[in-house]
């Protein structure tokens, strides 16, 4: 049953609402300002219908304060004696829902506050569709975000990003139908993992972010991703058999709030490399950003098929491969060994922007290089260098690289001071 909270400093018009109202709706009655904004905090009406003349707080002082201190809209009616039409016109700019005379019917009473609940509910239905992801029912990518730039601004706790191992192979070998289906259960079993005031979304694909309150240790991180890994396998088995074959499981990038920052978007780019740090320890396992430790379960990879689903890139994007400074530096090595073997060129590029270019530029440039460039080239960030390693590539290729790369990289952002400098080399000359 629907609440109302009734508030008029006149007490036997105060009762007389009530009597109107109280066989339809659980109603709250308060006699000032004040006392309505108490009630209010303790029950979280569903509207208010307020007298708009009251010594101390008027009406419309009322809706202010309670707005501002929710941080939401509230459905408000007022009621007033006053005839003046510029009355009416003020509460309607305020914000109100609707506006009645006393003395009023019953009946019009009734039927004014269902028809402020049916749109308030139908409101409330439509930011529910599109806020919400239509396969698993969490909040989708945006409204996560949302919620989550509030949260990380005030609470205390961890920032997760929870990335569904292995997931392709289930839609290349079962179909996207079952693919649907374990997305779906992932999904439950990480709501399963959280409390009401936990928040949980999916960001797209096999993603999922997720902050749980009051997580301020690496163990409550440790024990979260060891039951996910335990119950995504057997869900996995339950819907596709037990010969399933695919390596599932979950890796889990964590940040801790306010540890390191409050700022949600931050956060969440953390976040995000810890996950990377996770899933280059051998998946099925959590990194915690700042942390060298990482956990990771290899239980599954007793074949060399599944050894294969381990090593392969996860969800490969177009362009040149993105890697860590380290396994760059290993790239590199290995291409000078092949080279002494089989004697099959390889080039070097290091692209830099000027100092005190913005780290959004910085990333606008990194992607367009990786966009750019082959999917059999290598490429990563170090300090404010890019590097690139193009395989099988001699001096006339290079040169060639080098131009579309001038070229193509937006004229608007070299005009700003983000002009390329570039240096190449090919290697054993």
């Amino acid at each position: 049953m629907k609440k109302i909270l009734i508030v008029d400093d006149m007490i036997v018009s105060l009762m007389m609402t009530e009597n109107m109202l109280c066989g339809h709706y659980i109603t709250f009655c308060a006699s000032s300002g004040s006392e309505a904004i108490e009630i209010y905090r303790r029950e979280c009406p569903d509207m208010v219908l307020s007298d708009l003349r009251m010594p101390g707080m008027s009406g419309y002082e009322l809706q202010q304060m309670l707005q501002k201190e929710m941080q939401k809209t509230i459905p408000f009616m007022f009621m007033t004696a006053d005839s003046n039409e510029d009355t009416e016109t003020q509460g309607f700019e305020n914000g109100a829902m609707d506006f009645i005379r006393k003395p009023f019917r019953p009946d019009v009473l009734l039927r004014r506050v269902g028809n402020i609940l049916q749109t308030v509910d139908q409101i409330e239905g439509l930011k529910r569709h599109a806020s919400t992801d239509s396969l698993t029912g969490l909040l989708n990518k945006s409204s996560a975000a949302e919620k989550l730039k509030v949260v990380c601004a005030r609470a205390r706790g961890a920032l997760l990003m929870i990335d569904l191992d292995s997931f392709k192979p289930v839609n290349d070998i079962y179909g996207h139908f079952m693919g649907d289906r374990l997305l779906i259960s992932f999904a439950d079993i990480l709501r399963a993992t959280m409390r009401m005031d936990d928040v949980l979304g999916r960001v797209g694909g096999d993603e999922f972010i997720a902050f749980f309150h009051g997580m301020q240790d690496e163990e409550g991180v440790a024990h979260k991703t060891a039951l996910i890994n335990e119950r995504i396998l057997t869900a996995a088995k339950d819907l596709m058999g037990e010969d399933m074959s695919v390596p599932l499981g979950a890796s889990v990038g964590c940040v801790f709030v306010p540890q390191s920052g409050v700022d949600f978007s931050s956060l969440a780019k953390k976040a995000d490399k810890a996950l990377y740090a996770a899933k280059q320890s051998g998946k099925h396992g959590y990194a915690v950003f700042g942390e060298a430790r990482t956990q990771a379960e290899d239980g599954e990879a007793t074949t060399l098929s599944n050894v294969e689903k381990i090593l392969d890139e996860r969800s490969p994007v177009k362009g040149a491969l993105q890697v860590p400074f380290e396994e760059f530096r290993a790239v590199y090595r290995f291409l000078r060994r092949t080279m002494n073997v089989f004697g099959k060129p390889a080039s070097m590029l290091r692209f830099s922007l000027p100092k005190g270019t913005a780290a959004e530029t910085e990333e606008e440039f990194f992607a367009f290089l990786c966009s750019t460039l082959r999917e059999g080239d290598v490429v990563t960030r170090h300090g404010g260098q890019f590097l690139a390693l193009l395989v099988n590539t001699d001096y006339p290729r290079l040169s060639s690289v080098v131009d579309r790369v001038r070229q193509n990289w937006a004229p608007a952002k070299e005009e700003a001071g983000a002009e390329i400098e570039v240096e190449w080399t090919v290697m054993g000359e």
